[in-house]
């Protein structure tokens, strides 16, 4: 099903711009000046924001970029991937005496350790979202709440207007690396439609060791709730609806990196193209499940004829 054609963009992602340095093979550093030889290094679009919008743009949605970076060479690299891709990067903005931030990640095939230099990452603000972008998108997604940290305090405020300029809204906090999970998140909710964590994050975020009940205090507060389970596919639960489940699809995993943020893409897009619950969630790990089989989070980002091959399946 394509999306109704009511406003210029489908979507508007407001979130962090880095690059990710993705290092594959024997990874594992030993400190004692000792030099190990990996396998495979790749300079690679990274930062959840715009992995999700390359994924978005990838199934043919028409996707604007809202951040900062530096006024560097990684910052240009970034706006430059974007923009192959067909996403509209007016809304960024490259700052002189900013780095733009760093994640060296270091990658097993199911698994990752990540280094990130922040860099410009926590430098955006209210006053740098340009909101006629907001007014011209169906849907706004936000990324990464926890590193955000100067827009963070204003963002119950960025959501209001959104709301108001007729933006229906999901959010991923991802990780917090302070791994205090709160920094006023549980008032965001009430703005928020779709709630998209891993399993690891919502049992942080709510202080539950048991995943139902993790999820039902964030329904208490309003989202629909849409936890990715890695390996396990994903579970997502409405206010008042029961628990649906998806397994994911059986694939030739090379690397995880941006797997969850191809999964929200893929919700995302299901959701706002009228798809019930169920559907949304199997093309959210088909997107996720096919994203693994390339080294970086976008190369293996599948159009939507690719993914509805699986959803027809």
């Amino acid at each position: 099903m394509k999306p109704v054609v009511t406003k210029q963009f489908d979507v508007a992602v407001v979130g962090e711009i880095n690059v990710d340095l993705i290092l594959q093979g024997n990874v594992e550093p030993e400190f004692g000046q000792v030099e190990k030889i990996v396998q495979d290094c790749r300079l690679s679009v990274g930062s959840s924001a715009a992995i999700f919008a390359c994924g978005a743009a990838r199934l043919g949605f028409r996707t604007a970029f809202i951040g900062i970076a530096g006024e560097d060479t990684f910052g240009r690299f970034m706006v430059a991937e974007m923009e192959a891709r067909g996403i509209d990067t007016a809304g960024v903005i490259l700052k002189s005496g900013l780095d733009t931030g760093i994640s060296v990640i270091l990658a097993r095939q199911t698994d990752r350790a990540i280094l990130t230099y922040p860099g410009s990452i926590p430098e955006l603000t209210l006053a740098d979202i340009d909101l006629s972008i907001l007014s011209r998108s169906r849907h706004l997604h936000l990324a990464s709440y926890f590193l955000l940290e100067r827009l963070r305090p204003d963002v119950p405020v960025l959501l209001e207007k959104a709301r108001e300029l007729g933006c229906s809204i999901s959010m991923d906090t991802n990780y917090d690396p302070a791994q205090q999970w709160n920094s006023g998140l549980l008032d965001v909710f009430k703005q928020v439609d779709i709630f998209l964590p891993n399993e690891t994050e919502i049992k942080a975020i709510t202080r539950q060791t048991d995943l139902a009940k993790a999820i039902d205090a964030i329904l208490q507060r309003g989202p629909v709730v849409v936890v990715k389970l890695g390996r396990d596919g994903a579970i997502a639960k409405s206010p008042g609806g029961d628990a649906i489940q998806q397994q994911a699809l059986q694939v030739q995993v090379v690397d995880t990196v941006g797997a969850g943020d191809s999964f929200d893409a893929g919700f995302i897009y299901g959701y706002l193209s009228g798809l019930d619950w169920h559907q949304s969630l199997k093309l959210a790990t088909i997107c996720g499940s096919l994203s693994t089989q390339k080294s970086g989070g976008t190369r293996a980002q599948p159009t939507l004829d690719q993914a509805y091959q699986y959803l027809q399946g």
